[in-house]
Order: structure tokens, then sequence, then C-alpha cells
């Protein structure tokens, strides 16, 4: 559409480029006010799973994969027709990596209880995906085969349709196969200003 508003003068840049700028950022905008902005919006908290795939998969001698799980708060969802979820990966994680070669995953939304596994899904430098789901009660998905975390307040297994490059991070896009209500109980995880938090 042409615009029919009388002209306005064009923004004024500084000749002397900040900081900020220098390293791709918007004039003004810091990494520390960006996150310090960012942490004042409330989230909720899911674990991502996914099964890796055998190593090989014609021998059934073969090692199966692993299940790897990561904690998530940038997750919504994103279509009602078709159903489809989106997930903020940091590029270059585990489970950045994996989707890109195993296009089932799941999501469970976990509840304000289960805050260690959130923890514990968050670390760094953490032991092996084995050893974290050890004592975590879980069932698999029919669609998926990956774990689908007991107690989590819903349950969603999703096939990948679309992956976005968006900066230091990629958009995982998946149709929804599955949606469960397995618990009424308890209310949700929330993540607000760097911590984990509940209702109330």
């Amino acid at each position: 559409m042409p615009n029919t508003h009388a002209a306005v003068p064009p923004l004024t840049v500084p000749a002397q480029p900040s900081a900020a700028s220098a390293v791709g950022h918007a004039v003004g905008v810091t990494d520390d006010e960006f996150r310090a902005a960012m942490s004042r919006l409330a989230a909720g908290v899911v674990l991502v799973t996914a099964r890796e795939p055998a190593l090989d998969p014609d021998d059934p001698r073969a090692p199966a994969g692993e299940d790897v799980g990561m904690t998530a708060t940038a997750f919504m969802s994103i279509s009602l027709d078709p159903p489809l979820v989106m997930v903020s990966l940091r590029e270059g994680a585990r489970m950045d990596d994996l989707l890109t070669e195993q296009p089932e995953w799941a999501v469970s939304v976990l509840s304000e209880s289960q805050r260690h596994i959130a923890g514990r899904f968050a670390m760094k430098g953490r032991i092996s995906d084995r050893l974290l789901f050890e004592d975590i009660p879980y069932v698999r998905g029919d669609r998926t085969g990956a774990p689908l975390v007991g107690g989590a307040l819903a349950t969603l297994e999703c096939r990948t349709e679309q992956r976005v490059a968006a900066g230091d991070h990629t958009l995982v896009i998946g149709r929804v196969l599955t949606a469960r209500v397995p618990s009424a109980d308890g209310g949700p995880l929330l993540y607000f200003k760097g911590r984990y938090r509940h209702l109330g």
C-alpha cells in the first residue's frame, strides 16, 4: 500500500557506532540489557526428549541410541490447524544436533514439583544422559519412542516439519502427533528472573 502520509525526516544515526552495534546488536542494546528485559517474561518449563537412532539399524546386535533430554523455556504453540509447536534450541547444542537427524521428539510440560528435573537437564558439563534418566519415572511415546516424564502436566509427541536458523539458535517447528494430559494435579513450573518458580 502506498504511503499517503507527509514525508518525515530520516532518522539521525550517530556518526560513531556504539560497542553494542559493533557486535551486531541494535544501537544501544547490550547483551545484559536484553537478558534483563527478557528475564521479566515468565515462561513455562518443558523437558524436550528424543531417542538417538541406533548406530546400525540393520544390525540387531548394534548398540541402541541413548535417550537425550533438554530443559527448555522457549516453547510455544503456533498453530491449531495443523497442530504445530515450536522450540528454540541453542545452535550446536546436543539436542539441536540430534534433531537434525532424528525428526521425532517429545515434550513433557513440567509441574511445579518437578523443579529437580528441570535443573538436572539444564546443567552445564553434565553427566551422561543415560544417568540423568536413571531415577526419573517415564514411559515411551507410542509414536516417537521418546521418554514422556511421569507426573508431567501434559505430554506431546512431535515430528519436525521445519527448521529455521535464527541468530545463535535454531527454531524447530514440529507437527503434534499425540497430545495427552496425564496429570491434572499441581500447577505449572515457571521460569522468571533467572529462577524456577510456581504460581501463587
